[in-house]
């Protein structure tokens, strides 16, 4: 026998065994894959199963079970980790109270489903490739072992018997593996579910003809009504407000795309946030006193409205969409994307408190937004205080940049920020600080790092206000945006810059709740940048209301701003203006 023909047995047999261990470590990772996850309000443990079914276990409360959608007789089981082992002394009534409370948190979760089946999923398949190769590298360690404790000459033995039955054993082998895995999921799914009903709360629902056991019937009953109705009525809202989006935007467009417009902007000391139908810009007070700040007033712009009057190349400017304090109303993330698309965006800017509470359950919020921006658009934000570093991380993997006190630059735009140096817990004793480092020391090292860039910075996206004192005095940023005042002021000279504070894209005053239909008036502002001056040219804003209408202003002149250049060795990085 030639050493060819000897090499391609040996070569086949290897490749058998390698398929064989892949195999069985593949159904070992699969079948036992689980992460720690939310659901809706709720921590959970997702379990891969192979019962074909989705069950959501609520403990003494009960289970829902549906179909699962998963291939090849795989199910998940979704075990809730907050629901106390006490309710079970509760009668129905109590039980039914204390459960109320978590409403407005289902209502938010089933407003962006999406976002936690993905990363569920995305979770499981991680988790189940992880154990798949340490399944794969347990078994070549014991197949090593066993032939070392053997001993050469007794494994070769071994091996001359089983050769001719070689390919056989790997066929049973998969056999066996699919017929278990088959029996295991018929048997879990011929399981009876003792006083199971299907309940009618579910009609016309993803949800239809699930399975409901114990309390949970009653629960769902009383409340799963309450749920669905807020979520049709949501749906219907924010849908509404999104084809007044669309018409507003198109009607201002084509405003812009017939004539020039030009003419005075309003004085900067009007009222905040208009709630009329006008379409027109309404420019924020002069800074003054604030629940959470408090900021002096600085000179008004004395703008005009740019519509079709300067002769600006197109090509040199970037589209900025900026939104904040979205406090998980993930009802707004259409709305957001369709005003990225019409608008043309290059950039989106989250000036933060992207969450309410910066808990764990809320990263379905952050990746709901996240991937309400198309891929081709870059998001960069800068935490606020009701955020926190597990959300911003989850922000981060769903495709944020996530600013960390360094400068980052984005299509030409150098963008400079940092988290909030405070942190807010509803609930929690209030705000205190998010690490050692305190405001006025956040806010002098930004300015140092503003004014020793050599290349120079474009724009200090904070989420406080004041936190950009020192680098707007310096003249080390032309211009900053910020949000955390639920207001909208500016933009105007501050220092040797311009500062802009975005209202709220949730819809909310201060105290307001940002969940279901707006409270308030939602607002989004569209600015555009020139890459050749780096500087802002104009901006508008953009209004949606309680009543669903909605209304884009003017393009409106940003005001002129002088910041000395940059000059090595200098102490702040520029030259005094």
């Amino acid at each position: 026998m030639s050493p060819a023909s000897r090499t391609e047995p040996r070569w086949g047999r290897r490749v058998l065994l390698t398929l064989g261990a892949l195999l069985l470590a593949l159904v070992y990772g699969v079948s036992t894959a689980s992460v720690e996850s939310s659901l809706g309000p709720h921590e959970a443990r997702y379990d891969v199963t192979t019962d074909g079914t989705v069950t959501i276990d609520l403990g003494p409360l009960g289970t829902l079970r549906i179909a699962s959608p998963l291939p090849l007789t795989l199910g998940v089981r979704v075990t809730v980790q907050e629901i106390p082992a006490s309710v079970t002394q509760l009668g129905q009534a109590k039980t039914l109270e204390a459960l109320s409370g978590d409403l407005q948190s289902y209502l938010q979760f089933f407003s962006g489903p999406q976002a936690t089946v993905q990363d569920v999923a995305r979770a499981l398949v991680l988790d189940a490739a992880v154990r798949t190769l340490l399944a794969f590298a347990g078994l070549v360690g014991a197949w090593w072992l066993v032939r070392l404790l053997v001993g050469r000459v007794r494994w070769q033995e071994l091996h001359d018997r089983a050769e001719p039955h070689l390919r056989a054993s790997f066929v049973a082998t998969a056999l066996v593996l699919v017929g278990a895995l088959v029996l295991t999921s018929s048997e879990g799914g011929d399981k009876p579910i003792a006083s199971h009903t299907a309940s009618a709360v579910f009609d016309g629902t993803p949800l239809e003809g699930a399975e409901v056991t114990g309390r949970l019937g009653g629960v769902i009953d009383t409340y799963g009504s309450q749920v669905i109705s807020q979520l049709r009525m949501n749906e219907e809202f924010y849908a509404k407000a999104n084809t007044s989006l669309e018409a507003a935007w198109d009607v201002r467009q084509a405003k812009i795309d017939q004539r020039a417009e030009v003419r005075p902007a309003p004085a900067a000391s009007s009222s905040g946030p208009s709630s009329g139908p006008s379409s027109e810009p309404s420019s924020g007070p002069s800074l003054g006193p604030s629940p959470e700040s408090s900021l002096g007033p600085s000179p008004a712009p004395s703008g005009q409205a740019t519509e079709g009057a300067d002769q600006i190349d197109e090509e040199d400017l970037l589209t900025v969409v900026l939104i904040s304090d979205l406090h998980c109303n993930v009802g707004m993330a259409p709305l957001i994307s369709t005003l990225v698309k019409r608008s043309g965006a290059d950039l989106v800017l989250d000036a933060g408190d992207t969450t309410l509470n910066g808990t764990s359950v809320e990263q379905y919020c952050v990746t709901t937004f996240a991937r309400a921006i198309p891929k081709d658009v870059e998001l960069v934000t800068s935490p606020g205080n009701h955020d926190s570093r597990e959300t911003s991380k989850r922000y981060a993997r769903a495709g944020a940049t996530v600013l960390d006190g360094s400068v980052v630059s984005v299509d030409g735009l150098r963008v400079l920020g940092d988290r909030d140096p405070n942190e807010t817990r509803v609930g929690a004793g209030g705000t205190a600080l998010a690490s050692k480092e305190s405001a006025d020391h956040e806010a002098a090292r930004l300015a140092r790092t503003a004014c020793g860039d050599h290349d120079g910075v474009d724009l200090l996206l904070i989420h406080t206000p004041t936190v950009g004192d020192d680098t707007l005095a310096r003249g080390c940023s032309p211009a900053q945006i910020s949000g955390h005042l639920h207001r909208r002021y500016g933009p105007e000279r501050t220092g040797r810059g311009v500062r802009y504070i975005s209202s709220s894209t949730a819809g909310a005053t201060l105290g307001q709740p940002t969940v279901g239909p707006l409270h308030g008036v939602a607002e989004m502002t569209v600015l555009r940048w020139d890459r050749t001056s780096r500087r802002f040219v104009d901006y508008q804003v953009v209004e949606v209301r309680p009543d669903t209408t909605a209304s884009v202003s003017p393009r409106t002149r940003w005001p002129s701003v002088t910041v000395g250049p940059a000059v090595p060795g200098s102490p702040f990085g520029r030259t005094p203006v």
